[in-house]
């Protein structure tokens, strides 16, 4: 705020009064001051929350009209929806705000409707989505470590598109800054609500393993502390939570997370052999999540630190969101560059030590790795995105997510683009916004299924005792 007159000859910076500047600069700042201001963000995160949230506390997801079902969720002409809902009383009929209005449903009553046309509707449509059966979820990191690109964005969006789609999918939060736990109103109160005892576990059982071996030698274990001995109760059962969307799950994330990134190399150090980046895929494997859920979508932090390696390493699918700038095309390389120094230094260190034993060599594999382009300007970054589609080719998704009107009202209200209601904007605006998120969902799906049936046909082939098909 201007203090005194100024001179709009010269800019702004000049000519700054020392002693008016010193009056608006207030006390010095202590560490209590932080505490300070972290309950005032606390404070202000609790108003913005309950815009979105039910007189209970908890968010609530909004309904869906006919309009809106029938255009982007059931692919049935209108008329024949309402014939086929008259026909059959037993169905959600759903609900009118005013005599002869338009009906609308909920997600789940969304969900009932789907099923039934799966199984009476033609089958040459696509009611539900391609999961071939005997084949585990398909889990899906979102990572880069430049904030800002959309990466939280990207992946809450995804599992919501998914969801609508009719898979049934987990969200499990990686990032102690809890973003996507926010999103999805999860509660999370310590580290113990995280996957932090995933993590904890994994290592304890390593350890009780290497005690076994010790004792064995007729030398003394090492000791299980509380921490681990707490560790080896837990399951992912006691972690997963629900949220106001009927089939999107939540493992939270919240600021003592932070702790496993000192709390790992440290048992790093006391047991050399184990290998931490194993820990969340087994774990969620022992646990059955892999066969409880479609997708399990990883959030990750915005830096290569542990919990991230865990879930890159944990993924089928890394998808990778950044601008269409210098800045971003240029970060996003370094990041790829540091993955590939990250994995070819365990691949290595455990190679090395495979071929001394006589072992079999490991090596990371990804069904699929993609770039995309978040926050896309066509009026000004067309030129810089062809630029960088020339260079990634295939590595980069050919859809550029555009920035719509849409997505800065929806993050107001402190919702997803699938969470908004269309009545709060014109029905064209909605239309628009939603179709970048949608082609968005419709790139992923493409890879999504693309990596189910290469994994559905070599299925196929191992049961026949054939040779793998080439693709």
């Amino acid at each position: 705020m201007q203090t005194g007159p100024r001179d709009e000859t010269v800019p702004p910076y000049f000519n700054i009064d020392p002693d008016l500047a010193l009056g608006e600069l207030g006390h010095a700042t202590t560490t209590e001051n932080f505490a300070e201001i972290a309950d005032a963000c606390a404070r202000g995160r609790e108003d913005l929350a309950s815009r979105g949230l039910q007189e209970d506390g908890q968010k609530k997801l909004r309904m869906f009209s006919t309009w809106e079902i029938t255009r982007y969720l059931i692919p049935v002409a209108p008329a024949h929806f309402r014939r086929v809902l008259k026909g059959n009383p037993d169905l959600p009929q759903g609900r009118s705000e005013t005599d002869g209005g338009a009906k609308w449903f909920t997600l789940d009553e969304v969900l009932r409707l789907r099923a039934h046309f799966a199984s009476e509707g033609s089958k040459a449509k696509e009611y539900t989505p391609y999961r071939p059966d005997g084949l585990p979820a398909k889990l899906v990191a979102v990572a880069n470590f430049k904030g800002g690109v959309g990466k939280t964005s990207t992946c809450a969006h995804l599992a919501m598109s998914a969801a609508l789609d009719g898979y049934k999918v987990l969200v499990v939060d990686l990032d102690s800054q809890g973003s996507m736990t926010s999103i999805f109103g999860g509660t999370v109160q310590d580290e113990w609500q995280t996957v932090f005892p995933l993590l904890a576990r994994h290592y304890a059982t390593h350890l009780r393993q290497e005690n076994q071996r010790r004792l064995d030698r007729g030398e003394a274990p090492s000791p299980i502390d509380d921490t681990l001995s707490e560790a080896l109760k837990s399951r992912s059962s006691d972690l997963i939570q629900s949220t106001h969307w009927p089939n999107i799950d939540l493992i939270g994330a919240q600021l003592n997370l932070y702790w496993a990134e000192f709390q790992i190399p440290v048992w790093r150090m006391q047991g050399r052999s184990w290998k931490l980046w194993d820990a969340l895929t087994d774990t969620l494997e022992e646990d059955g999540v892999l066969n409880d859920y479609d997708i399990i979508f990883l959030d990750t932090p915005p830096a290569l630190g542990y919990l991230t390696i865990n879930g890159l390493a944990a993924s089928d699918i890394l998808l990778v969101p950044m601008g269409a700038s210098f800045l971003e095309f240029d970060s996003t390389g370094r990041f790829f560059d540091m993955l590939h120094s990250t994995f070819q230094s365990i691949e290595a260190g455990e190679n090395m030590a495979a071929r001394a034993l006589g072992r079999e060599e490991m090596g990371f594999e990804w069904d699929a790795v993609r770039t995309l382009i978040t926050r896309y300007d066509g009026s000004q970054q067309a030129e810089l995105a062809s630029l960088m589609q020339a260079y990634l080719g295939k590595s980069l998704s050919p859809h550029w997510q555009g920035y719509t009107a849409l997505i800065g009202q929806a993050g107001e209200q402190v919702s997803g683009i699938y969470e908004a209601d269309y009545r709060d904007f014109n029905r064209e605006t909605y239309v628009r916004g939603r179709e970048t998120f949608d082609a968005t969902y419709a790139a992923f799906k493409r890879l999504l299924i693309g990596t189910w049936r290469r994994d559905e046909l070599a299925l196929q082939a191992d049961q026949a005792g054939t040779p793998e098909l080439a693709l």
